[in-house]
């Protein structure tokens, strides 16, 4: 009798084989997330164990808490009313015609400075009024996208959050007394978005020269007209009359505001509470007693190595203010909520709110969404080179407004 071969049983091999294949695949997978495990267990408890040392750990846990109780008062709720107040005039320049009036108004503008269709203009209005994912919503509409190279499509993820949130942040500065400094910051963001735009498109085209290539379905020869969807305004709304119109509109504006200040709770309490821990110190120099916006000041200790850095780029005399860019890069709701603290401890100027509003209004937390909204698109290949435009475009929308202001106060 031959004696059995392992090998030439097919079925049993193939059972050894996947056998194999899968405890190897276990024991990857579990010394990945031990490794992750490991790694997260040193920097979780290495952040409160570090926080905690000169703090004391009840100082610590109260500072924590009250920091976000005072976040959630004085500044979420203010920053909700905005988001209300904005949306009901993003509502009503909908409802009687206001945006396709500044859409006919920027499309010249759209091919010599972004080298984008006329059409484009219409993103940059809709995401300055309301966020980032405006302008995917209006990407995927085949109405409006026909008129784009593949290319250019990519490069809305960069030129439509250039401008998100926009009328909430110059809204927020301009309620705080800083309407100049506001202007010039969009001044500052407007340029920063032709730098991210076309530096994202030269990125593309580099790397894919096959995208530069019409859309399917292309009609680039023809002229676009906006038009509101039946959805926008049905024949029923029309026969209404302009006061209930009005009515209706800012009241459905209105609640898409609270759908926006709502939606920035957890970035606020929980990334600016962070910031503001690793930015204060103790109170005038003394004891820690537990209270809000109390910390170990980490953020400064680390730009103060290079403060001069930041002093001629942007002119901050402070190295605490160097908390606001880092934090709009995550969230710009977070990234404003760190404003009244620093409005109250007497570290920002003018200037420093002209970059505030540049940076803020160009990055708009766009670490958080570019891979979703490139995902989304199709492009996820291309998310690289979009975080990376963006990147130095915001830095120059920051460069930008701090020397325009320059110019202004010489004026």
């Amino acid at each position: 009798m031959a004696p059995f071969n392992f090998r030439n049983n097919n079925i049993l091999h193939q059972i050894y084989r996947i056998s194999r294949n899968n405890v190897m695949h276990y024991l990857v997978r579990a010394y990945r997330r031990t490794h992750e495990l490991v790694i997260f267990l040193i920097i979780f408890f290495g952040f409160f164990i570090g926080l905690s040392i000169p703090m004391g750990l009840p100082n610590m846990l109260n500072t924590f808490m009250n920091t976000a109780y005072h976040l959630l008062l004085e500044t979420v709720f203010y920053i909700m009313a905005i988001t209300v107040m904005t949306g009901a005039i993003s509502k009503l320049f909908v409802e009687f015609g206001v945006v396709v009036l500044l859409e006919k108004m920027l499309k010249p503008l759209m091919k010599p400075l972004y080298n984008l269709p006329g059409v484009a203009s219409l993103g940059a209005v809709m995401t300055f009024l309301s966020d980032n994912p405006a302008i995917i919503t209006l990407s995927k509409d085949k109405t409006f996208s026909q008129y784009f190279k593949q290319y250019q499509i990519a490069s809305l993820t960069n030129f439509g959050t250039s401008f998100g949130m926009g009328l909430v942040v110059v809204a927020f500065m301009t309620g705080r007394g800083y309407g100049t400094g506001a202007l010039v910051g969009l001044a500052g963001a407007f340029i920063g978005s032709i730098v991210t735009t076309r530096m994202m498109q030269f990125l593309t085209l580099r790397a894919y020269p096959e995208l530069d290539s019409p859309m399917p379905g292309t009609k680039l020869d023809q002229e676009y007209e906006p038009e509101l969807k039946p959805s926008d305004v049905s024949i029923e709304e029309e026969k209404k009359s302009p006061f209930l119109r009005t009515l209706n509109a800012m009241l459905d504006g209105g609640k898409s505001g609270v759908e926006i200040g709502l939606s920035i709770i957890p970035g606020v309490l929980i990334i600016s509470t962070i910031v503001m821990m690793t930015t204060f110190g103790a109170p005038n120099g003394g004891s820690y007693t537990g209270a809000a916006y109390e910390g170990v000041p980490v953020l400064p200790w680390l730009a103060s190595k290079i403060d001069f850095v930041f002093e001629w780029l942007f002119g901050f005399d402070h190295p605490e203010l160097i908390a606001f860019p880092i934090t709009a890069l995550g969230a710009v709701g977070a990234a404003i909520g760190l404003i009244p603290a620093f409005d109250a401890s007497g570290l920002i100027n003018a200037n420093a709110i002209a970059v505030f509003t540049a940076m803020g209004m160009c990055w708009s937390g766009f670490l958080s969404t570019h891979t979703g909204m490139l995902d989304s698109l199709g492009y996820r290949q291309l998310i690289s080179k979009a975080i990376a435009s963006h990147t130095v475009g915001g830095l120059i929308a920051g460069i930008s407004a701090h020397w325009l202001f320059v110019l202004v106060s010489m004026i």
